[in-house]
């Protein structure tokens, strides 16, 4: 690849990153590191001598396994990856631009970028293959919420993780409430109750709206109604009953006993 310049860009600073090494290119600062980490990006914003990115490209992509649900995930995952680290990089107002894997939990990603950004735009360009399911988004004006402090730890890694998130405070620390479904006093549908609930209401029975149509039960509870099952008594070799199993048969004129 080819670095363009641009018109009076003398002062433009180009800073990638990358975990494996990279061959060497003209203009183009690199540094070996991990984005997850802290330090790389102190390392950038050092090579910016203090001053916050206008631009956060990342192309980055998993090793693909062939099984897509896994691959759009750890995409998903690179992903957020890429967007914490912008977060302590990026000046308000900046761009984000990133490559995903539009999978069934695209939404989802579209709208936790929505809270950093914005406008957020996906884009499928003529270089990408139409049976790919790559495509890129671009977040355009960083506005983080009001408060927001980044942060790069990981709990479960850093073996520091509080089920109660007590070291989040303000927006940093939002929990969505747990809303059970139905009302616990009413009934279970895990339980059988009487059909006489009222003890001064006689119970009445009342046909559904819309019965089953052709269920696979119906001859069942046609031939039970009618008295039709049988048992048929099952012969032992010196000729003495043994059990016997309830049976049916069904003709081609209708229903009979067997």
């Amino acid at each position: 690849p080819r670095v363009q310049p641009l018109p009076g860009g003398d002062g433009v600073k180009i800073v990638a990153v990358d975990l494996q090494a990279m061959a060497p290119l003209p203009g183009v600062i690199q540094i070996q590191g991990d984005i997850t980490k802290v330090s790389t990006a102190q390392e950038i914003v050092r090579h910016f001598e203090g001053q916050a990115a206008d631009l956060v490209v990342c192309d980055g992509a998993p090793d693909v396994t062939g099984l897509h649900d896994i691959d759009e995930y750890i995409q998903a995952q690179l992903l957020l990856a890429a967007l914490n680290i912008t977060t302590h990089v990026l000046k308000p107002g900046g761009t984000f631009v990133a490559k995903i894997f539009r999978g069934q939990d695209v939404s989802l990603l579209y709208s936790q970028l929505k809270i950093f950004f914005s406008e957020v735009t996906c884009a499928k360009p003529r270089s990408s293959r139409n049976s790919s399911i790559e495509a890129f988004v671009v977040c355009c004006s960083y506005s983080p919420p009001d408060g927001y402090v980044p942060n790069m730890s990981n709990p479960l890694l850093d073996h520091c993780y509080d089920v109660n998130f007590n070291q989040l405070e303000g927006p940093n620390r939002v929990i969505v409430p747990f809303l059970a479904c139905g009302d616990l006093s009413a009934y279970d549908s895990d339980r059988t109750y009487p059909l006489q609930l009222d003890p001064e209401k006689e119970y009445s029975y009342t046909p559904p709206a819309q019965p089953p149509i052709s269920p696979p039960y119906q001859d069942a509870c046609f031939l039970k109604r009618n008295n039709l099952l049988v048992r048929e008594r099952e012969q032992t070799p010196a000729g003495t009953p043994a059990s016997s199993t309830p049976t049916h048969s069904l003709g081609a004129e209708g229903r009979s006993a067997a």
